[in-house]
């Protein structure tokens, strides 16, 4: 991974070193709430509903063991003992105290970490694959393109100030784990003629106006990534709407311009400013893709994995829902569930995050991810250590087998924390992990992907869930839609709404009711959930969620 140099180092010390001084400014009274905002939104940290929050950038979700253990020691000395994992591949911290806030940077900055950037109008965090350099479908490591954006858009002076946040996702398989078709800008590594390159993907987003985004170039050369950005950006920059918040998102300028009008703009400007500027020199780019060589992958017996696989029914379970194929044969990727049914989805105690730092130092090579999905993976182990790193996961409460299930589900905080949220997220997404667990089904009913969302701005990206969840606030009462037919991979497409909305009392049933209805019409077991809606459509699912209005119709 990445190796922080001194130029990084400085500029981390630097930054921190003004933001405290602004936090001073602040807790003195010399800064306005109002002055004040902009400044700590630039440095991560939000005001919540309770408290502050801090949100700690995860660059394309990649963790050496040093870093988690950081991660951990602060949420002890400043937090309150645990992590909350985004679907951004950021860490929050939903408890700090303002004039604590510079400490936490300070210490976090001793590995290399920071919150700059994963808040405001600005470039946001830049996410890729969660098995990036591990999975065996994988065209090229995406991670040092993703590194190589973050040093480009990092304070750079014409995108700190857009009309909204801007995301960027890359991704280097076929299959999309990046889900790059619901970002601002998707980048797709592909191959022609023997020459890699980008699939470019602009335009979109979730949120009140969800889109699915489009193709602005089918082949951008890989020594074009920097200037080509840097003209999607200024053209957004430029023509992007900023009389309406909700609007200010380039999803919107390619609504309203159109794909081939904005493929115009970008296309001049990028021929405009090419002749002068090339991005990357070749030798910055090689140095980045030294820091992501893959390790040297141990080679010898799998026998101890193929015996516990046969021996503990437990085991057995676990591996055949939370392995991944990897690159090397001999080698698993290992997904941390950190949705044990009834907890918090994405949260990880301290302890938890140790547990996970020593088994990537002792069996992954030194390697960590975390998945937008808000899981951990250990990317590159050997299958013969795979019986141990279960028994301490068992041990631990991150033994979870069920990566992929109905209780593997996306939560955005909701109105626990969050001051925009207008409904709660997380009790609706532990009872449905409960309930399910009671029932013992999640295994029959197989894949399926639910995503829970407290308000519009849609965090938990319930527009792409096989089911989609969104809280509303109806005068005063919780109400939940719901949305069926998501899929965030690189067939996305956006939920349809079934109809009215259910209570907080209601929502757990009629999630029952759809999951019964998908069992008793699938052809077979090997028929998901998703084949199933797309085989079927709504009608049938419509009629077990609102069976008083086909009543009232016959």
């Amino acid at each position: 991974m990445y190796s922080y140099t001194e130029f990084d180092r400085d500029f981390l010390a630097r930054r921190n070193a003004q933001f405290r001084a602004q936090v001073e400014r602040r807790i003195d009274g010399s800064l306005t709430e109002e002055e004040f905002k902009p400044l700590r939104l630039m440095n991560g940290l939000y005001l919540q509903l309770h408290a502050y929050m801090l949100r700690v950038a995860i660059p394309y979700g990649t963790l050496n063991p040093a870093q988690m253990r950081k991660l951990a020691e602060v949420a002890d000395r400043w937090d309150r003992g645990y992590g909350h994992f985004t679907t951004r591949q950021n860490l929050q911290y939903n408890w700090p105290r303002l004039r604590e806030v510079p400490d936490m940077l300070d210490a976090l900055a001793e590995v290399g970490l920071h919150a700059i950037q994963t808040s405001g109008n600005t470039i946001r965090n830049v996410t890729s694959d969660h098995f990036a350099g591990a999975s065996a479908d994988e065209i090229a490591d995406p991670r040092p393109y993703a590194e190589l954006i973050r040093q480009w858009s990092t304070d750079h002076p014409e995108f700190q100030f857009l009309g909204r946040k801007f995301k960027i996702a890359v991704t280097g398989s076929a299959q999309d784990r990046a889900v790059t078709r619901v970002n601002d800008v998707g980048l797709r590594l592909v191959e022609r003629d023997g020459q890699l390159g980008f699939e470019v993907i602009v335009g979109g987003g979730l949120g009140r106006t969800p889109m699915i985004g489009k193709v602005l170039r089918d082949f951008l050369p890989e020594a074009d990534l920097l200037p080509y950005l840097e003209a999607v950006l200024t053209t957004f920059n430029l023509i992007g709407r900023r009389d309406n918040k909700y609007k200010a998102r380039i999803k919107i300028a390619v609504h309203e311009h159109g794909i081939d009008a904005i493929r115009d703009r970008v296309e001049r400007h990028f021929a405009l400013i090419r002749p002068t500027w090339s991005g990357a020199d070749r030798d910055t780019l090689a140095r980045i893709k030294a820091d992501f060589a893959p390790p040297a992958f141990r080679t010898r017996s799998t026998a101890a994995f193929d015996a516990a696989r046969d021996a503990d029914p437990v085991f057995r379970s676990w591996a055949d829902t939370n392995l991944t194929a990897h690159r090397h044969p001999e080698h698993a990727i290992v997904t941390i569930s950190l949705k044990s049914h009834g907890a918090t989805p994405g949260d990880a105690s301290s302890d938890q995050m140790r547990v996970m730092a020593d088994l990537a130092e002792r069996y992954s090579y030194g390697e960590l991810r975390i998945s937008h999905e808000q899981n951990a993976i250990l990317p590159h182990v050997h299958k013969s250590d795979l019986p141990a790193i279960h028994a301490t996961l068992r041990e631990n409460g991150l033994a979870t087998a069920n990566i992929g299930l109905i209780s593997d589900i996306i939560a955005c905080p909701g109105m626990d924390y969050c001051a925009l949220a207008t409904a709660r997220s997380i009790p609706v997404a532990q009872k449905i992990a409960t309930r399910f667990d009671e029932l013992k089904l999640e295994h029959d009913i197989g894949p399926l992907k639910i995503k829970i969302s407290g308000c519009i701005n849609a965090c938990g990206h319930h527009h792409v869930g096989h089911i989609g969840i969104l809280g509303l606030d109806r005068a005063g009462v919780e109400t939940y839609q719901i949305t069926l037919g998501g899929d965030g991979t690189e067939e996305a497409t956006l939920g349809e709404r079934t109809g009215p909305g259910f209570s907080y009392d209601e929502i757990v049933p009629a999630i029952e009711r759809i999951v019964e209805t998908y069992l008793d019409l699938r052809e077979s077991p090997a028929e998901t959930f998703l084949e199933t809606w797309r085989r079927l459509g709504a009608a049938p699912f419509k009629a077990a969620l609102y069976p008083e209005t086909r009543a009232n119709a016959a």
